[in-house]
């Protein structure tokens, strides 16, 4: 039953994590380099905001929705 944990931790350690241990080690060398993944979701965040933001522009410039204020039949 011990070599079912320790080889669960050998996998975790040695293959799953070896992507961090690389960035770990390139940070050193380039703090760029190792924060390029941040910088690209950051990237596609900030393009998919300025997206959202021109569609609800342009729904709202056609005035499609209804802004007439109603309250609800039991209030």
């Amino acid at each position: 039953m011990k070599d079912f944990f320790y080889a669960i931790q050998d996998l975790f350690v040695d293959v799953l994590f070896a992507p961090f241990d690389a960035l770990r080690a390139l940070e050193l060398e380039s703090w760029f380099g190792a924060n390029i993944m941040s910088w690209i979701f950051m990237l596609i965040g900030l393009v998919a905001f300025v997206y959202w933001m021109m569609q609800l522009a342009k729904y709202n410039a056609n005035n499609e929705e209804d802004k007439s204020v109603t309250s609800h039949s039991y209030l």
